[in-house]
């Protein structure tokens, strides 16, 4: 996958995106590295995994550093955006990539715990971090963005509605992203074929996926939608702080 973003454009920036030890989060780190900017590579517990994305950069000749971080505890946050500035500077770009929910065994809140409130302590914790004019972008599903007006699949719909509420608490900070001259995006994408939902959607629904992408006509793979996501981070916001990534015209808007 080409990367979307010229070389050279991101230089003097700072990039943190969680959940980038894989996936997305990890193709998005790439794509920011390579147009120039100091990459923070948040993980939860995959530390190495963490690390190889960090040599992977800094072999190329960017700037990165990996640190873990429980985004749910507001003191490991706190101490994960004190590590990046120390190193690398204040953060100009805030990717809220990870999320969650299907996992088994996490309690029947873990999807609220991880999709709101993780997503709400950690714009708290970064906004005495970020440089003046950051923009923090938040990726979420189509399946989540419109899930008051157009039904998900039933294994799913936790995890859409608890992303849901984590959008809906990061808009209502607006005001506050306003008056501290920091700008705000959501990403929306269908269904991405490679990542660990998709996995644990095809695990506890056989046949979901493939269904979902004939009904769509095309789902976007790992590297595809990351490069969405970080074109997201430097191209003009659009409206309702909302970019669509593929064909929406099966959501039912709201309103």
């Amino acid at each position: 996958m080409t990367n979307p973003l010229a070389p050279g454009s991101l230089d003097g920036r700072v990039a943190l995106v969680t959940g980038s030890s894989r996936g997305i989060g990890a193709d998005t780190a790439r794509y920011l590295a390579e147009a120039g900017a100091a990459v923070v590579i948040n993980y939860r517990s995959k530390a190495p995994r963490a690390e190889k994305i960090v040599n992977e950069i800094t072999a190329a000749g960017g700037r990165a550093i990996a640190v873990g971080a429980d985004l749910t505890d507001a003191a490991s946050v706190q101490a994960m955006f004190e590590r990046a500035v120390a190193e690398l500077g204040p953060v100009d770009l805030l990717v809220l990539n990870a999320s969650g929910g299907m996992e088994s065994g996490m309690g029947e809140d873990y999807a609220m715990r991880l999709n709101r409130d993780a997503q709400v302590n950690v714009v708290d914790n970064a906004l005495p971090h970020l440089a003046e004019g950051a923009r923090i972008v938040f990726v979420t599903s189509h399946q989540a963005h419109f899930i008051r007006t157009t039904p998900t699949m039933p294994e799913y719909e936790p995890v859409a509605l608890s992303k849901r509420a984590g959008e809906d608490a990061l808009r209502a900070k607006l005001p506050e992203f306003d008056e501290r001259g920091v700008e705000f995006v959501v990403v929306s994408g269908d269904m991405i074929e490679g990542t660990i939902t998709a996995t644990l959607l095809e695990r506890a629904n056989p046949g979901a996926i493939a269904a979902r992408k004939e009904d769509a006509g095309k789902l976007y793979n790992v590297a595809e939608f990351a490069a969405e996501v970080a074109s997201a981070a430097v191209e003009p916001i659009p409206a309702e702080h909302t970019r669509y990534v593929g064909d929406v015209s099966g959501f039912a808007p709201e309103g």
